[in-house]
């Protein structure tokens, strides 16, 4: 069953389309994250404001050197021992659509500790854009039965909400990191 989720997610993905999917935190939007029409997708679905940038999630560590001109030393200890999922706020993202990014060039990135959100990543080879579930100014889903309908209807994709998936962390510890390597705890 799984399996077949997680093609038909990859389905979506690889041709540009939008997924409502759980993440280690709490349910998402998201979609190739080098994929700037399905980006732009993104903010309309959320009625997002086009400069609010989004984080993204990668499969590992050195998949998110591909997407940051540096890594400080000090990171994978700090995602190692941290109890909590973590996102972290690195400055100059590179190979990533300026859609994505913060106006200053950062962009949030956290490598999820959930076997689907992991198997997805790696079978797709790319980063994915994680926002919440909800429509701008709105709170974030706590379960897949706050996310509107509406939403739901939006996006190409709804992985299908089974006891699984509901996730149980609420939203990410933030870091960030920044010109000089300083490591800032945003929330």
């Amino acid at each position: 069953m799984i399996d077949i989720i997680i093609n038909q997610t990859l389905s979506t993905l690889r041709r540009g389309g939008t997924i409502l999917y759980p993440t280690d935190t709490i349910w998402g939007i998201g979609c190739d994250a080098t994929n700037t029409q399905a980006i732009e997708k993104i903010y309309s679905i959320k009625q997002r404001d086009i400069n609010k940038s989004m984080l993204i999630l990668c499969s590992s560590l050195d998949q998110v050197k591909e997407y940051v001109n540096n890594i400080p030393d000090i990171v994978p200890t700090l995602l190692n021992e941290s109890q909590h999922p973590t996102t972290i706020i690195y400055p100059n993202a590179c190979n990533l659509p300026n859609t994505l990014t913060a106006a200053d060039g950062s962009i949030g990135i956290r490598i999820p500790d959930m076997d689907f959100c992991k198997e997805l990543l790696i079978r797709f080879g790319k980063p994915i854009v994680s926002t919440s579930a909800n429509f701008s100014g709105m709170p974030s889903p706590n379960c897949y039965n706050d996310i509107p309908q509406q939403l739901i209807d939006m996006v190409d994709y709804a992985v299908p909400n089974l006891p699984i998936f509901e996730s149980k962390n609420g939203s990410s510890k933030i870091l960030k990191i920044d010109d000089n390597g300083n490591i800032i705890t945003i929330r």
